[in-house]
């Protein structure tokens, strides 16, 4: 059974393929992998959506179409890389972008686009799709949901570890060294988010590569007092949250109520390595038992700036990358994706209460049939 995996993260700035060989007993086998740039223009529109604005709905629209294409073709740029053919993938499991993440409304939702119709029609492969709205309508926030696949994966008996993704947001995955226990899962903050507009804003680059500006500067203790002091950081798990909570706005505001002005743009880059640091570390010490050992992926894996604060910031943990574990930091959500899909095709549930919140498991997304 071949599958792929399609992830868009909080970044926007690329969409992540894989695909992946997941036979009937779940063994999981990463076959190809590849990387599909979002364009500047539409990394734009999609970073303007994530907040209230004018011609909302036209531009949703628009954009749902677009990036339904980009997938598609990201779809088949995998399935290239393999030697298989579109008859010999079972289905396409899709994530789709985020745009908007609103878990705690009375009437809530999770909004993800990238039209599935049109990545079924492009590629002749069923496409699963829609994964939050279950877990939502079940009572859950419908995130994080990568924490299922971590357990599947992931897991080691003796051992208390954590995963810690850390995309556009950082979330975090407990996954006990006993069975009985409860995986624990819930989005700790900012991860790349803001460190990523602070540098567009200042340096005109997607990043700060390697961490070496923020490496440059000096943390300010006021900054990263003020941001610590946000709410999100002292509610208990299950939570979620997103770039509709934690983007350039809120941090301009924090700059705006410091009594001694606002540190220089390098230094507030500086602080906000130890901000990301700190809180996946504070939430590590607040809400989950005892940690052996700590394994990264996502995109902040890439910085050993911010890795070397977290490991500081976490004292005596050893802090590593998922390629000690089998796989690329790179893929571990594209890959959840193609096993969520799995999941769902099998009519398996795909959730975990423990993480969401919602009040059972459900199977999760929408079936798009080739």
């Amino acid at each position: 059974m071949h599958y792929i995996g399609l992830m868009s993260g909080t970044s926007a700035d690329a969409i992540d393929a894989v695909a992946a060989s997941i036979p009937a007993d779940g063994t999981f086998r990463l076959l190809a992998t590849h990387t599909h740039p979002i364009p500047p223009a539409t990394r734009q529109a999609i970073h303007t959506l994530t907040v209230p604005g004018p011609e909302e709905i036209d531009r949703l629209g628009s954009l749902h179409t677009e990036l339904g294409e980009l997938f598609a073709e990201a779809a088949l740029a995998v399935l290239a890389k393999t030697g298989l053919e579109a008859r010999d993938i079972r289905a396409i499991g899709s994530h789709g972008q985020t745009v908007r993440h609103r878990p705690r409304l009375h009437h809530p939702f999770s909004l993800q686009i990238g039209n599935p119709s049109i990545i079924a029609e492009r590629t002749r492969i069923t496409t699963v799709a829609d994964f939050r709205a279950r877990d939502i309508a079940a009572g859950g926030h419908g995130a994080p949901l990568v924490p299922a696949f971590h357990r599947e994966v992931f897991r080691a008996h003796g051992q208390n570890r954590a995963i810690i993704n850390i995309g556009g947001i950082a979330n975090v995955t407990f996954l006990p060294a006993d069975d009985d226990q409860a995986v624990i899962g819930f989005d700790t903050g900012p991860g790349n988010a803001l460190l990523d507009a602070w540098a567009r804003r200042h340096l005109g680059k997607d990043r700060d590569e390697g961490g070496r500006w923020a490496a440059g500067g000096k943390s300010s203790s006021a900054l990263l007092e003020k941001l610590l002091g946000d709410a999100y950081f002292n509610a208990p798990p299950p939570k979620s949250t997103g770039r509709e909570h934690f983007n350039l706005g809120w941090l301009d505001s924090a700059l705006t109520d410091l009594h001694a002005g606002p540190p220089s743009p390098q230094d507030v880059q500086a602080t906000l390595v130890r901000f990301t640091a700190t809180t996946i570390a504070q939430a590590l010490g607040r809400f989950l038992p005892k940690i052996d050992e700590v394994y990264v992926c996502g995109g902040g894996s890439h910085n050993p700036v911010l890795l070397q604060a977290l490991e500081h910031e976490a004292a005596d943990i050893p802090v590593r990358t998922t390629e000690m574990l089998g796989i690329h930091p790179d893929w571990v959500e594209a890959c959840a994706f193609a096993w969520l899909a799995q999941r769902t095709l099998a009519g398996l549930p795909g959730n975990l209460p423990s993480v969401t919140g919602a009040k059972h498991h459900v199977v999760l997304g929408g079936i798009y049939r080739s």
